[in-house]
């Protein structure tokens, strides 16, 4: 057996691990410390594509003709970003001023919920009527305790909010003009990267960008083109139901909807139920339509819009998911979708095999070794004979 050949192999293996992990921690510290820059980085890749377009039409060059350009259109797409924030705000703290009104009323309707099931509970033995009240008592604590938490947040939130405004303004300020220059000096930037950068190093740039393309290019924007169009049907839906905060519900549900194992019906079929309970059918059937529309639409457009996906096993999908949400809870199990698909991505790619090529030997060398004397027994009993 080669020891020397897999040891060095199971050293380089755990250097490049090492090293991953190093550069994953390093990066994210950067990335943290120099956050308005990459906000522009982002804001600038938004905006590329459409300064190009412009470009070409009216022909003029990028850099100080275009100046006028670059800045109407950075103004346009930030202009979009802020619109969208504050009205998201708006809603948010309308919702937080009105949770206590919210409370009360869901409070009334779960215990007319409560009322009907009542007829049901009699028939059921003793020790699950008590089961059942004191799960009753329990959510309705909960709930105010959730209530008034949120309360306290808000009035924390805010007034972190008011502390940290200059460090606000002066953020939002370098990440306007980093965006400018990240499109203005556009190709300045990619040709001092492309020299000052190795060629093995470009070459995984390369797999990597590809790798970003085919799943944000791809699964992901198609996803976010139905989560779109569910949006509207949920917001309409919404609206004639006369939910309130329409919008921020029908957002919540939309994005639910996108995730991979969940969908609308994760909330409308359990709120369809409760209004059941609480004697308002009327309701109830509006919520079951709205469902039946929305998986109906996403049955229609789904294959036409999401084309070639990405391709990711769902077992792997729901391992990716649930180490996610183990390591960081809902926000890391959102990730992992992506994470999960990256590295699908490369080994399809190829990055792995050298990895698993030296596993193989490994094993096969160990397997020879272990059972040499095997071997050699059978082969004398074979002399023998």
């Amino acid at each position: 057996m080669n020891w020397k050949k897999h040891i060095k192999n199971l050293l380089v293996f755990i250097f490049t691990l090492l090293a991953v992990v190093l550069g994953g921690l390093i990066a994210f510290k950067f990335i943290r410390f120099f956050m308005p820059f990459v906000i522009g980085w982002l804001i600038a890749l938004i905006a590329n594509p459409l300064v190009r377009m412009l470009e070409r039409r009216m022909k003029v060059a990028r850099k100080h003709t275009s100046m006028l350009l670059i800045i109407a259109v950075l103004a346009a797409i930030i202009g979009g970003i802020y619109f969208i924030g504050m009205k998201t705000l708006q809603e948010a703290s309308s919702l937080i001023e009105q949770a206590p009104e919210i409370y009360s009323s869901f409070r009334e309707d779960f215990q007319e919920a409560g009322e009907n099931l009542s007829m049901i509970i009699e028939e059921l033995p003793d020790g699950v009527q008590k089961g059942i009240a004191d799960f009753q008592d329990s959510l309705g604590n909960m709930i105010g305790t959730a209530v008034g938490k949120i309360s306290q947040i808000t009035v924390d939130q805010a007034s972190n909010f008011a502390k940290n405004l200059p460090s606000i303004i002066i953020a939002i300020i370098f990440t306007i003009l980093s965006s400018y220059f990240f499109i203005a000096d556009r190709d300045k930037i990619l040709e001092f990267g492309r020299e000052h950068t190795p060629q093995l190093i470009q070459e995984k740039w390369k797999i990597l960008e590809r790798c970003f393309r085919s799943i944000f290019g791809g699964y992901f924007k198609a996803q976010f083109k139905i989560m779109g169009v569910v949006f509207v049907i949920l917001c309409i839906g919404f609206l004639i139901l006369k939910v309130n905060f329409a919008i921020v519900v029908a957002f919540l549900v939309s994005f639910l909807d996108m995730l991979p194992f969940f969908g609308t019906g994760t909330a409308l079929i359990p709120w369809a139920l409760f209004k059941i309970l609480s004697g308002d059918m009327q309701y109830a059937v509006g919520l079951i339509i709205l469902y039946l529309t929305t998986q109906l639409i996403r049955r229609i457009i789904e294959p036409k819009v999401v084309g070639d996906s990405i391709g990711i096993d769902p077992l792997w999908t729901l391992i990716c998911m649930y180490t996610g949400y183990r390591f960081a809870g809902v926000l890391g199990m959102i990730l992992a979708v992506p994470v999960g698909a990256i590295i699908v991505n490369f080994y399809h790619a190829g990055m792995f095999n050298s990895a698993i090529r030296n596993l193989q030997d490994a094993v096969e060398d160990f397997l020879k070794w272990l059972y040499r004397d095997d071997g050699k027994h059978i082969s004398d009993n074979n002399k023998k004979e």
